[in-house]
C-alpha cells in the first residue's frame, strides 16, 4: 500500500510541479531520486507542462542569454533572468536548431559546428559532435530536429548540406553515436541555392521546407521524415501559396502544424497557414512585414517584443511584423517556435544523457 500511495503521489502531484521543484525533491532520498529521474516520469511531466501555457522564451543577446516568461503572448520583463551556456561560450557563436520537450539542440559555430544537447532548466548538457562535422554550420542550409523512437530513445536528426550533397545522420542518446541514413536520390537540394527551414515534429513525422532563391526562382518543396521507418519523402508545396520567392517556417499552435510564409511579389507579405484535413488554410496575414536592417537587428533583442515578432528569415534577412489583438491572442497558444535570435521552450527535467 505504501508503494501504491507513493506512486500515486508521484503520478498525480509531482508531475504537475515546476521542473525546479522536481530538482529539489530529488535530493530528499534515493527513492525520490530514482522515481523522479525515470524516463516514464520525465515523459509524463513534460506532457503535462507542455499542455499548459507556461512557455519560456530563451533569447541570445550579444553577451548574455536571457530567459523570460510569456504572458498573454508577450514578455513579462519583470521576471527576466540571465543564464550561462556550458563552457561560457559567447551567445554570438550559438544557433538553436531545435527545441523539443525542454531540450535544445544548439550549434556552437566557434568550434566548427559543435552540436550540444542542452536543458537550460537543469543546465545539463551533452556534446554530440564527431569527425562528421568538419565544416562550419550554415544557418540557411543545415537543419535538424529531435524525436523519440518506438523504444523511447531520444534521437537527433541532423541534415548537412555541402557541395550540392545532402547528408542525413541520426544520433542515438542511448547508444551515444551517430549513423548515416539514406536521403533521397536527388542531390541538388544540397546546393547553396536552397534554404532549409527549421524542422517541426508532428504525428511521428518531421517536416522541413526547402526553398530556392536563384534558378529556377521560387521552387519550393516540403520534405517529410517519417521517424519510425526513418525514410524521407517530398510533398509538393500547395499551389494556392505560390509566391516568388518565398521562405516557409514551421511551428505548432495548439498542437496543430502551422506554416509562416514570407514572400515577395509586388511587396513583402507574411501569412500564417494551418494544416487541416490534408490542406493548408490561411489563418491571417501579419501586419506591415518589413526586413530589418543590420543596426536594428543588433538592437532588437527578442523574437517577441512590444507586440512585434521576428518571424523568420528570407534570403538571410530578418523580417519583423506588427501584431494586432486577434493575432496576439492566437499566438498565445504557440507550442514550439524557433526564431532568428531565440526559441520557445518548456521547463522540464528531461536529461540530454540517457
Amino acid at each position: 500500500m505504501e508503494n501504491i500511495g507513493f506512486q500515486m503521489i508521484v503520478d498525480e502531484i509531482f508531475t504537475r510541479l515546476p521542473a525546479k521543484a522536481i530538482g529539489r525533491f530529488k535530493c530528499v532520498s534515493k527513492n525520490f531520486h530514482r522515481e523522479l529521474s525515470s524516463h516514464a516520469f520525465e515523459m509524463m511531466h513534460s506532457h503535462r507542462i507542455g499542455n499548459s501555457l507556461q512557455k519560456k522564451l530563451l533569447s541570445f543577446k550579444d553577451t548574455s542569454i536571457v530567459v523570460d516568461n510569456i504572458l498573454g503572448g508577450n514578455l513579462d520583463v519583470v521576471t527576466s533572468k540571465t543564464i550561462s551556456f556550458p563552457n561560457n561560450v559567447q551567445p554570438t557563436f550559438l544557433r538553436i536548431l531545435s527545441s523539443f520537450n525542454g531540450l535544445l539542440l544548439v550549434c556552437n559555430e566557434q568550434i566548427c559546428c559543435e552540436l550540444i544537447l542542452w536543458n537550460p532548466t537543469t543546465r545539463r548538457y551533452k556534446f554530440l559532435s564527431d569527425d562528421y562535422f568538419n565544416n562550419s554550420h550554415d544557418q540557411n542550409s543545415d537543419t535538424g530536429e529531435m524525436y523519440f523512437d518506438e523504444s523511447n530513445d531520444l534521437k537527433v536528426l541532423h541534415i548537412r548540406c555541402y557541395r550540392n550533397v545532402v547528408t542525413a545522420r541520426v544520433y542515438s542518446r542511448r547508444r551515444e553515436s551517430w549513423r548515416t541514413i539514406n536521403f533521397l536520390s536527388v542531390n541538388n537540394y544540397g546546393s547553396s541555392n536552397y534554404s532549409w527551414s527549421p524542422g517541426i515534429y508532428f504525428g511521428k513525422t518531421i517536416y522541413f521546407m526547402v526553398s530556392n532563391y536563384w534558378y529556377p526562382p521560387g521552387e519550393r518543396n516540403i520534405f517529410a521524415f517519417d521517424v519510425l521507418p526513418e525514410t524521407f519523402r517530398i510533398l509538393r508545396f500547395p499551389e494556392s501559396m505560390q509566391v516568388n520567392p518565398c521562405q516557409g517556417h514551421f511551428l505548432t499552435i495548439a498542437k496543430k502544424p502551422h506554416l509562416i510564409v514570407v514572400g515577395k511579389s509586388d511587396k513583402l507579405t507574411a501569412n500564417l497557414l494551418k494544416y487541416e484535413e490534408e490542406g493548408w488554410i490561411k489563418v491571417f496575414a501579419f501586419n506591415n512585414p518589413c526586413v530589418v536592417d543590420y543596426v536594428y537587428r543588433r538592437q532588437r533583442t527578442n523574437i517577441i517584443q512590444n507586440n512585434k515578432w521576428l518571424i523568420t528569415s528570407i534570403g538571410g534577412d530578418m523580417v519583423e511584423v506588427d501584431l494586432i489583438n486577434e493575432v496576439l491572442k492566437y499566438l498565445q497558444h504557440v507550442d514550439n517556435y524557433n526564431g532568428p535570435k531565440g526559441t520557445l521552450f518548456i521547463e522540464t527535467t528531461i536529461s540530454p544523457i540517457d
